[in-house]
């Protein structure tokens, strides 16, 4: 019999041939700069993952950010910000400052990119850091950032400056210092001196302010409105303790349920039913951009802190809220693909020290495939790593039981082509298929088979394609990397991320064609000055 390695079917020489390599050494297919950007934006953390230091991820994203036109690239700062990301849209802010070629960035650019991601404090001293440090090719804020930063300064409300002043490296008196803004009022003159420890007329203080500093002398002073982390430092009380979680941001109270529950203020009458309430305000949750994920990390502290149940209740009902935008896909045959490999045991957030998230990212897999089958029953769930395993899944179980089961089954290599060459198997229809993986995919479904060209993923897709023409293909990366298993086309999505914009990407795609992730990006408004 001929060698079938070198004779190849013509099935096989007709699949799309790899270009590069991924993580693991397998064959994989190299995004372009606009896609990987996109991916990056989304998904990286500049944390140690598994696959890529910090160091990696920022070298990769500056090179790619330099290949990309900048208006892509203030378009994908002001999408990952609007998915709740902080260091990549910073960093995508800072790079547009920097000259290119001798020539600076336009002014509106620059400018349309800073108003969209710099909308508080922390960003603003995130901001900073980045263009000081030196990583976009400068130590300097130079003439337009100064600027751009002085107006933040000059135009912020009280509170956002008093929200400001938590955080160092830098502090907001060291960006205070840097700038050298130009108070157009008494008041603000004042406050800045205050933040600044010089001289100044304490009559002229916002009221916020004037009461932290009688509260600082007189704990029997009504709690200030000020950001908690202004008062940890002092002693605080049961009751003072409930005072913030009334008046505190809903981050603040799902983040503080173990330090509440240390300090008694679940004993206090009624406070409990409270901070219940205040966990379920679906208002509250979506201004706070709360992701899924975020609420899992709560909903597992509470447990294991002994919190009232009917707090871990109140979250439960909170996971319910976060994830209300998931699409129905009505009339349509939908596979779900969780990966629950080894590699998917790592932090989603990656490594660093004194603050790595225990959420994982097959934490994060098992959720959002939870999630995505709840509003189509007719869903079928596949986790998968060289197989696809069959799990205690209901579909009427709440998220996080069902996200546990999944979870629970992490280990093994990875084999993304399995689950699809399962569906080929079961000769049912198939409308669209949903992969959530880290892409690191290494070992063929059919270990009896080597694509000369492709990828397995490639390869058995294309079978189920035969079978079902109008099938629809979503690679959902939830960590950083610039190389995929299936290359974008017509019936192929790539889409990266952890927070629940993914869900208007997939349902987008389902019911028609959308282009790439970059192209989903690129249709991001940003509002030039």
């Amino acid at each position: 019999m001929a060698n079938k390695s070198v004779f190849a079917s013509t099935f096989g020489k007709l699949l799309p041939a790899t270009d590069a390599v991924n993580r693991e050494g397998a064959p994989a297919y190299q995004l372009s700069p606009r896609d990987a950007l996109a991916q990056l934006a989304v998904t990286g953390c500049f944390n140690g993952t598994l696959y890529a230091s910090a160091g990696e991820q920022l070298d990769e994203t500056l090179r790619l950010a330099k290949a990309c036109d900048p208006e892509f690239v203030a378009k994908t700062a002001a999408y990952a910000r609007s998915a709740g990301m902080k260091d990549m849209p910073a960093l995508l802010a800072a790079h547009l400052c920097v000259a290119r070629d001798g020539e600076a960035q336009a002014p509106s650019v620059m400018g349309a990119t800073f108003a969209s991601v710099i909308d508080n404090g922390k960003m603003l001293r995130n901001f900073v850091q980045m263009l000081r440090s030196g990583v976009v090719g400068r130590k300097s804020l130079g003439t337009a950032p100064k600027r751009l930063v002085q107006r933040w300064l000059v135009n912020a409300s009280d509170a956002q400056l008093i929200r400001a002043m938590v955080g160092t490296s830098p502090s907001l008196a060291d960006v205070i210092k840097m700038v050298h803004p130009k108070p157009d009022t008494a008041e603000r003159d004042a406050f800045f001196a205050y933040i600044l420890g010089k001289d100044h007329d304490a009559s002229l203080l916002p009221d916020a302010i004037r009461a932290f500093e009688a509260f600082r002398a007189d704990r029997s002073q009504p709690v200030p409105d000020v950001p908690f982390q202004m008062l940890t430092a002092l002693e605080l009380g049961a009751t003072h303790w409930l005072r913030l979680a009334q008046r505190g941001g809903w981050h603040f109270v799902r983040m503080n349920i173990a330090t509440l529950k240390r300090h008694g203020v679940f004993e206090l009458e009624g406070a409990t039913a409270m901070i219940a309430e205040r966990l379920i305000d679906s208002d509250a949750i979506a201004r706070s951009r709360v992701m899924p994920y975020q609420v899992m990390t709560s909903w597992t502290a509470a447990k294991n802190c002994g919190a009232p149940q009917e707090i871990v209740n109140a979250l439960e009902i909170a996971m319910d809220v976060a994830l209300a935008n998931v699409p129905s896909l009505d009339g349509l045959n939908i596979a779900i693909c969780p990966d629950v490999s080894g590699s998917m045991g790592s932090p989603v957030t990656g490594f660093r020290r004194g603050s790595t998230t225990a959420v994982r990212c097959v934490d994060v897999a098992a959720l959002f495939a939870t999630a995505l089958a709840r509003p189509n029953p007719t869903a079928r769930v596949l986790p998968f790593d060289t197989e696809v395993r069959t799990l205690d899944f209901e579909v009427d179980a709440s998220v996080m039981d069902n996200a546990q089961v999944l979870a629970a089954a992490c280990g093994g290599g990875t084999s993304c082509g399995k689950p699809v060459a399962e569906l080929v198997a079961q000769r049912r229809p198939v409308d669209l298929v949903v992969m959530i993986s880290d892409n690191q995919s290494w070992i063929n479904a059919d270990q009896s088979q080597r694509w000369a060209r492709g990828t397995d993923l490639m390869a058995q897709w294309q079978k189920l394609r035969a079978r079902n023409q109008g099938a629809k293909l979503i690679c959902w990366d939830i960590q950083p990397g610039a190389t995929v298993q299936a290359m974008n086309r017509a019936d192929i999505l790539n889409v990266g991320g952890v927070s629940d914009k993914v869900f208007d990407a997939i349902a987008a795609f389902a019911k028609g064609p959308t282009g790439s992730f970059a192209d989903i990006i690129e249709a991001t408004p940003i509002v030039r000055h």
